[in-house]
């Protein structure tokens, strides 16, 4: 027989004490919670929201709640009808999130009926507070993965800082944090899309200062983004020698054609604040369609009126329909001068007053291959006295959700999401919608779920998800809290119908010395000698043989009259180019302004020697 010591037995007593006090305190709450037909006290569940519908492979969910009676701790009952328990807990924190295990339990009691959880606020052992919600569990899954970005706010910041911009792909079975995909571009990077098989990702990115630069890739494991890969809006109809952006893009469900809006000139006013700190919309503006088989930019007849500005494209999942936002195009005064395609605050100014309002309609048009038709107001999405605009067609082709507001397009705090028939009707609002902006709406696969952005928690946008029955109803949403991160807005997402595995996308395109090399030429067209410098430097950093960039940064040199710096440059130069007579006589005159004058009838010589009519070098 065991003998035990006398302070041992003592220890294992006091334990056995305690657990038979803490099974007796929680029995007695059991039975008093069992007995409220009310619950006392100001407490309320934030999340998860009264009667939400959780698709079953959903990671665990996290119970928040706010108490403002003198409650210093909770006591948590899950339970199926009958207040049947799952599972009690107790903790002094105003959250609680059950384990895996716990978890698939509650969703599989979930199927066919709710489960409640209760709240319990204690104080002195007696329950002084509660509340509860219901839950149920969806025998439909989601099925895809989310890929999104998260962006700083302001939004000011974020265009001084796009390396701190980032995407990921999100998976709403696990509990860690959705993964990193590709970060640290030091470019915009903006919309993306992706065919409906998944296997293909287009995305708006500023590549190398031409705002209307796309890269369109076919998916892989490691997906890498080469200078190949971009096309660029501005080649449409390049003769205009108008600026673009190509906004809102769009790539159509076979993968074969993008469209996007070109020509095209916004109201952008950076605005203070971080809830809303940007004001953004288009005023002007065609739809234009690339072909990835035959390279061709063309505007869709029906959506290329320059009459109207016609913007933010979105296909039928057959592909043989466009529908888009259409509104009169708007020129205020000042415009027609200005070659800047978003314009400043100053042009804005009568829109940030309220002085004048601007609303879109959503129309459709035929594609037509590529051949347009007329085009036609989508009833219940316009001419009702408000801006329609951001419309989504599920996959299965019965439901259309778009957005709702009194003005403007995007980021509008009272935006709402409505549903109606692709061919138009009685719009439905949606009981997903929050208080707070509802926006970037984007459908699963399967046409079952819904995803959206919200600010419902504050300044930093989060993913919500909601269930869309067959009859076109929304389920409470979800907040999709691992796709969330800390001091960043998430916006944008896209389900990817892809089963294989996708880890990364890898910047190939930016991190090559002929990026910067484009970069620093634009920026020196545009007066901006420093910044380029600047990036003239970090392409020779890359390759220093990259031997143009000497070049270029001798002729700034020159220009401004620092020639020790020039000859710097174009001694670099001739190092690997030996077959250019301009570079030779441009450093024959470099020698000349510095009175070296035998090297410079050096660097003269070669020059004839390459070009013997070059009439400036025998000056």
């Amino acid at each position: 027989m065991i003998k035990m010591s006398h302070p041992f037995r003592k220890s294992i007593l006091l334990s056995a004490f305690c657990l038979l006090f803490s099974c007796s305190r929680h029995d007695a709450w059991l039975e008093q919670w069992r007995s409220m037909s009310d619950m006392p006290g100001q407490l309320t569940i934030q999340f998860p929201i009264d009667n939400s519908l959780f698709p079953p492979e959903i990671a665990p969910t996290t119970v928040r709640w706010r108490d403002a009676t003198a409650a210093g701790q909770w006591f948590v009952v899950v339970s199926k009808s009958k207040k049947e328990v799952i599972h009690s807990t107790l903790t002094k924190e105003r959250f609680w999130q059950p384990d895996s295990i716990l978890w698939q339990e509650t969703k599989n009691a979930g199927l066919g009926q709710a489960v409640t959880i209760s709240v319990l606020g204690i104080d002195e052992d007696k329950i002084v507070a509660g509340a509860e919600c219901s839950i149920r569990t969806s025998p439909d899954s989601v099925g895809a993965p989310i890929f999104y970005r998260a962006v700083p706010l302001p939004f000011i910041d974020a265009v001084h800082h796009f390396d701190q911009i980032r995407w990921h792909l999100g998976d709403i079975s696990s509990s860690r944090k959705a993964p990193t995909m590709l970060e640290k571009l030091p470019l915009c990077g903006n919309c993306h899309s992706f065919s409906l098989d998944g296997k293909t990702l287009a995305m708006d990115v500023d590549y190398a200062n031409d705002k209307g630069s796309y890269v369109v890739k076919d998916i892989a494991p490691q997906t890498v983004l080469t200078p190949n890969d971009i096309i660029t809006w501005s080649s449409y109809k390049s003769q205009d020698r108008q600026q673009t952006y190509g906004l809102l893009s769009q790539i159509s469900p076979d993968g074969r054609y993008v469209a996007s809006t070109v020509k095209d000139r916004s109201i952008f006013v950076a605005t203070p604040g971080l809830h809303y700190s940007q004001l953004f919309f288009p005023i002007k503006g065609i739809i234009v369609i690339y072909d990835r088989e035959t390279g061709r930019f063309f505007s869709l007849p029906g959506a290329d009126d320059p009459v109207y500005v016609q913007s933010n494209p979105c296909w039928s999942p057959d592909g043989q329909w466009l529908y888009f936002a259409r509104t009169t195009a708007y020129m205020p005064k000042g415009v027609a001068q200005s070659k800047e395609v978003l314009l400043p605050t100053e042009l804005a100014q009568e829109f940030i007053d309220g002085e004048r309002e601007f609303k879109y309609d959503v129309y459709r048009v035929p594609f037509n291959e590529g051949k347009g038709g007329v085009a036609e107001p989508l009833p219940g999405a316009s001419q009702n006295g408000k801006s329609n605009f951001f419309p989504r067609i599920s996959p299965d082709g019965r439901h259309l959700v778009f957005c709702q507001a009194d003005n403007f397009m995007l980021l509008q705090p009272d935006s709402k999401l409505y549903l109606l028939p692709p061919e138009g009707g009685e719009p439905r609002f949606l009981d997903c919608n929050t208080d707070s902006m509802n926006s970037w709406h984007a459908w699963s696969p399967n046409s079952r779920w819904l995803v959206f952005s919200s600010k419902m928690r504050g300044a930093y946008t989060d993913l919500l998800l909601t269930h869309i029955d067959d009859a076109g109803n929304a389920s409470p949403p979800v907040l999709l809290e691992n796709l969330s991160h800390d001091n960043y807005a998430v916006n944008i997402p896209e389900f990817v119908n892809r089963r294989g595995a996708w880890t990364k996308i890898v910047d190939e395109f930016s991190q090559q010395a002929h990026y910067y090399f484009t970069v620093a030429r634009s920026a020196a067209g545009n007066g901006k000698l420093a910044e380029a410098i600047e990036n003239f430097d970090r392409a020779i950093a890359l390759d220093p043989t990259y031997a143009k960039s000497y070049v270029f940064k001798g002729h700034i040199y020159f220009a401004n009259d620092e020639f020790d710096k020039a000859l710097s440059a174009y001694e670099n130069a001739v190092r690997y180019i030996d077959d250019d007579d301009k570079l030779f006589l441009n450093l024959g005159t470099t020698f000349y302004k510095l009175r070296q004058y035998e090297k410079a009838i050096a660097a003269f010589d070669r020059s004839i020697n390459l070009d013997d009519q070059s009439a400036d070098a025998f000056f």
